[in-house]
This record gives structure tokens, C-alpha cells and sequence, in this order.
């Protein structure tokens, strides 16, 4: 398909960087007093923040100029090897633990997270998908189901490291990316039901994720448990204010807050930065939001279209879910704050997300 290429949205772009500036910088304040007592050097964690966000914003940039129906032509061959990784990673000796979880490959710092790579491989297989079969997508049986069937089964192996805060993302994702895509409202209803019946199950299958949930509603229950992390987030995020405590002077992140560069690093940005910080950085998102919509509304056929709502509702379920746990608004789970958490996985997979959505914005049929 030919169209004449643009130069990729500069708002976008400016939004990223910015949240990319300010993730480093807050990983220095929030991992600097833990790195120097394990490390020994108070930059250890921003020193591989720093690698891992250079690597990445130069891999969003080349694959901002590959034109983007290039990841429908390998769509299906990159959603195998995904597949693949998936399985390997659950094999003793292969896979590597974690926080409980068997959900890496590799070794040491060579290691990666092939759930987080899952997530775009099925943005991207599920963006040819519907482009192929638009006509079929609004019938359960022949448009959705075998779609609901890939989803399952990689839900079902992220759920066996386990993971199934990954998993949770992943498959909201792609539901939102359907029904962009014109599924019709009354089968995500009873996909909503059945889901409803599973997240019980899978609750109660594993008293740690009930523990969790009866902390959400209680912590003070189990100050020094289930509910210590939840607590000390809140007395994070309170005292913060209006203006903060100013950066570097967070009182949780002195072994209060567990690894707060990571999962809990939104609290340390409203501890320092107080309101006015939090909802900058609440602005920016929005403004990634805003582009990746414009991206897909203005996307000149329905695999480019599907496939900035895929990865903008992607970045918006991160968002939400990190930012209502830290809040209290949401059970405790293992979900990275995008471009702004600690992490080489999920930070590199983001920024090579937002390189397609970019190419994405080259080939816009009008720009607002």
C-alpha cells in the first residue's frame, strides 16, 4: 500500500522522552538508598535504567521508520516464537525465578520477559487478524472465537509462571482492541461474566491472591503482611501534598516501601513531587493517549488502526492498574508503571511499541 510519508507526530514523541527523563530521574531517588546498601553504589539501578531506556529510544526510532505493514507480514511467525518463549520459560533450568514467578529467560542481566513480548506479539497478530476478517469479527463463532482461543491459551501460560498481573493486561488489551475492531458489546458481556467466574477461581486457588484482596479491602488487617505494602504506599503518597517533600527526600523509600523503583514508583513520585508532579506526569499519559487515539482515528487502513488501539490501550491498562494499586483503588499486583518503573523488559517493549504506533503516524491521512 503506497501513501506519502510524513514526519512522525513530534507530540507524541516530545510526551515519551519527557516521561523517559523523568522515569530516570525518579529511579535514581527511588532506588539510590537500597542500590548503595546491595551494590554498593547508589547509581546502580539508574545506570541500567539509563542503558536499557538508550537502547531503547534508539530501537524506537528504527523501528519508527519500518514501515509498519511489515509486522503484519511476519504477524503470525511473530506470535509462534512468542508462543514459544512462553513454554520454554516454564522449563526448569530455562526459566528463571523471580519475586515466586518463573518468568524469565536468560542470565542476569541478559534476561528478558517473554509475557511482556506476548503482549505486542498479540497486538500485532490480533491487528491482521481483524483486518483480514472485518466482515467476520462481528459473528461470535467464526470472528471472535478463534480469536478468544489464542488469548486463552497465552493467558493460560502466563498464568502458569504465574503472572497474573502480565496475563490480566494482555487480555484486556486484546478485548479492547476487538471491540475497536467492531465486536459487538453483548459478547464482551458474557466474556465479562465468565471472566467474573474465572478471576474467582483463580482467587481461590491461590491463597496468596486472597490474601491480597482481603488486604485491599482491609490492610490494616495484616499490617505486616498482606497489607504492608499497600500502607506504606499510602503514607507515601499522603504527606506528599500539594508541592512534596522535594526530589530525594522521599522517607519511604528507606526500606519502608519494597523496591520502590519498580511497581511502587508512582508513590515516590507523589511523596517528592506532591500533586502537582503526580498529575504532570498524570498529563503526559494522557497526552500518549491522546496521540495513540489520534494515531489510530486518523491510521490509513483498519491493520494500522487496530493496531495503535491495541497498543495505546495497552499503555492505558498499565497506567490505570500500577497507578489504582498504588492509590488503594486496587489489589497489589505486579504490573510496571510504562517508561517510568524500573525494569529492561517492559521498558524496552513499550518503547518498541510506540516506534510502530509512531511509523503509525507517518502514514496519517490528515494530522490533529
Amino acid at each position: 500500500m503506497e501513501s506519502r510519508v510524513k514526519p512522525y507526530d513530534p507530540i507524541l514523541f516530545s510526551a515519551i522522552i519527557l516521561l523517559l527523563l523523568i522515569g530516570l530521574f525518579m529511579v535514581y531517588s527511588a532506588s539510590s538508598v537500597w542500590a548503595e546498601y546491595v551494590q554498593d553504589d547508589p547509581y546502580y539501578f539508574v545506570k541500567r535504567q539509563l542503558i536499557f531506556a538508550s537502547v531503547g529510544v534508539i530501537s524506537m526510532v528504527i523501528i519508527a521508520k519500518i514501515d509498519y505493514w511489515f509486522w503484519q507480514r511476519w504477524s503470525i511467525a511473530i506470535l509462534i516464537i512468542c508462543f514459544v518463549m512462553l513454554i520454554l520459560v516454564l522449563i526448569p533450568g530455562v526459566g528463571m525465578v523471580r519475586g515466586g514467578a518463573r518468568s524469565w529467560i536468560g542470565a542476569g542481566a541478559f534476561s528478558l520477559q517473554p509475557s511482556e513480548f506476548m503482549k505486542l506479539g498479540m497486538i500485532i497478530f490480533l491487528s491482521h487478524y481483524v483486518a483480514v476478517n472485518q466482515k467476520k469479527i462481528t459473528h461470535f463463532q467464526n470472528g471472535m472465537l478463534p480469536a478468544l482461543l489464542l488469548i486463552f491459551l497465552a493467558f493460560a501460560l502466563i498464568m502458569l509462571q504465574p503472572d497474573l498481573g502480565t496475563g490480566a493486561v494482555m487480555t484486556g488489551t486484546c478485548f479492547v482492541l476487538l471491540f475497536t475492531a467492531g465486536a459487538r458489546i453483548r459478547h464482551f458481556v458474557l466474556l465479562g461474566l465468565i471472566g467474573v467466574v474465572g478471576f474467582i477461581g483463580l482467587i481461590i486457588s491461590a491463597p496468596y491472591r486472597l490474601q491480597r484482596i482481603t488486604s485491599f479491602i482491609d490492610p490494616w488487617s495484616d499490617p505486616l503482611g498482606a497489607g504492608f505494602q499497600i500502607i506504606q504506599s499510602l503514607y507515601a503518597v499522603g504527606p506528599g501534598g500539594l508541592f512534596g517533600l522535594g526530589f530525594g527526600d522521599s522517607r519511604q523509600k528507606y526500606y519502608y516501601l519494597p523496591e520502590p523503583q519498580t511497581d511502587f514508583i508512582f508513590a515516590i513520585v507523589a511523596e517528592e513531587a506532591g500533586f502537582i508532579g503526580a498529575a504532570f506526569v498524570l498529563f503526559l499519559f494522557g497526552v500518549v493517549l491522546w496521540r495513540g487515539v489520534a494515531a489510530a482515528l486518523t491510521a490509513p487502513d483498519m491493520f494500522g488502526a487496530s493496531l495503535a488501539a491495541g497498543v495505546c490501550g495497552m499503555v492505558f491498562l498499565q497506567v490505570l492498574i500500577n497507578i489504582g494499586v498504588v492509590i488503594g483503588l486496587f489489589p497489589v499486583t505486579g504490573i510496571t508503571l510504562p517508561f517510568l518503573s524500573y525494569g529492561g523488559s517492559s521498558l524496552t517493549l513499550m518503547l518498541l511499541a510506540m516506534g510502530i504506533v509512531l511509523n503509525i503516524t507517518r502514514h496519517r491521512t490528515y494530522f490533529y
